[in-house]
């Protein structure tokens, strides 16, 4: 089966990226060095593609209605132009997929746009649309991934950058979302993102995508840097730190109860009550390895000489110059700093729990 190619896909081959398939795509993993696109974040700003992030428009007298049972968090709550994190998760509580949830502005051609992972897309789709059928809502749901391009600026200086594009971009509050023009294409700019530093995502037509992706003069980054980012903000991978199949979890375990409200009747919702009331067996935990090494997805976690649990994700931090990870442990070992240790080449490095974010 072909990958799928974003609208920049020939304008990164033309700068020379590494390209990878992640998702079902075909993206840039980097284009200098993922240390040097990591360090742009930090210290100044970096642009990213992420147009291979999933885009459903919901629409329609019960589209709230919707949102609102099939994730975990009080979409009720958000006006126009409000953004929300939350968990999309089945019967028993298990997470699917992590996600974003917009209300648009007012003059939107939808309610709703909300933002699956990559390669969730479709079969998102088609959960919105067998629910709705299901409990004969009056809705429209809209797989608009091709039709959207995605562009993150991110770093203490991304609004900056921003200001000389746009009107007062820093007017935009953390987790909302306006219309505004970039470099005189209509764009929306939603004051979110997936690195830990300040910034922004932008949202606008496919077709448009080379302009904005050309008038936004700083560093390209790829997905090397974006998931070192991540990884240093404590933030989850979906279908690594967490995945239906082959390492099913639910909130509480994943660490992001916050975005769970119980007081609404997703599916799901009877489920993570009772896990709620009883605390999870099991907790996500990020931890530091006190010698040299790198803790790889896979690798098994020991506590008191016997194993407890499995490495999701782990790198050399740029930013800290040590070695990091996230993997769930039983409850008994999650306190920061529990001595644990992670097995890399057959040899147990000792490491410590530490409380997220790392960065």
């Amino acid at each position: 089966m072909s990958l799928r190619t974003p609208p920049l896909g020939g304008t990164h081959a033309d700068r020379g990226a590494k390209l990878t398939e992640f998702g079902g795509w075909e993206m840039p993993v980097e284009f200098d060095s993922i240390r040097t696109e990591h360090t742009a974040v930090r210290e100044s700003v970096g642009k990213f593609d992420v147009s291979h992030m999933g885009e459903i428009e919901v629409s329609g007298p019960d589209a709230t209605a919707l949102m609102d049972r099939l994730t975990t968090n009080d979409v009720t709550a958000l006006e126009a132009g409000d953004a929300q994190y939350a968990a999309i998760t089945d019967e028993d509580g298990v997470m699917l997929d992590d996600t974003v949830v917009y209300r648009l502005p007012e003059g939107s051609d939808a309610e709703y746009l909300f933002v699956p992972n990559a390669g969730h897309d479709a079969e998102t789709h088609d959960r919105w649309v067998e629910y709705a059928d299901r409990w004969d809502l009056d809705v429209t749901v809209e797989n608009a991934t091709e039709s959207y391009g995605m562009i993150a600026v991110q770093g203490p200086e991304a609004i900056d950058l921003l200001g000389g594009l746009c009107d007062s971009p820093g007017s935009v509050s953390r987790f909302t979302v306006e219309p505004r023009s970039v470099a005189g294409v209509a764009c929306l700019l939603a004051r979110t993102g997936y690195t830990g530093e300040d910034g922004v995502e932008l949202l606008f037509d496919a077709a448009d995508s080379r302009a904005v992706w050309s008038a936004l003069e700083c560093q390209p980054c790829g997905l090397g840097a974006r998931d070192t980012l991540r990884l240093e903000a404590g933030f989850l991978l979906s279908g690594q730190d967490f995945d239906p199949e082959t390492n099913p979890r639910n909130p509480y375990e994943a660490g992001i109860g916050f975005a769970v409200d119980l007081g609404t009747a997703f599916v799901g919702r009877d489920a993570l009550a009772a896990v709620a009331e009883t605390g999870p067996e099991e907790e996500l935990v990020g931890f530091r390895l006190a010698e040299r090494g790198i803790a790889r997805h896979g690798y098994e976690i020991r506590a008191d000489g016997a194993p407890v649990g499995t490495v999701t994700s782990g790198t050399m931090s740029p930013t800290l110059g040590e070695a990091i990870g996230l993997g769930y442990v039983p409850v008994e070992f999650a306190d920061p700093g529990t001595e644990i240790g992670v097995v890399v080449r057959s040899e147990t490095k000792p490491a410590v729990v530490e409380e997220l974010p790392f960065y």
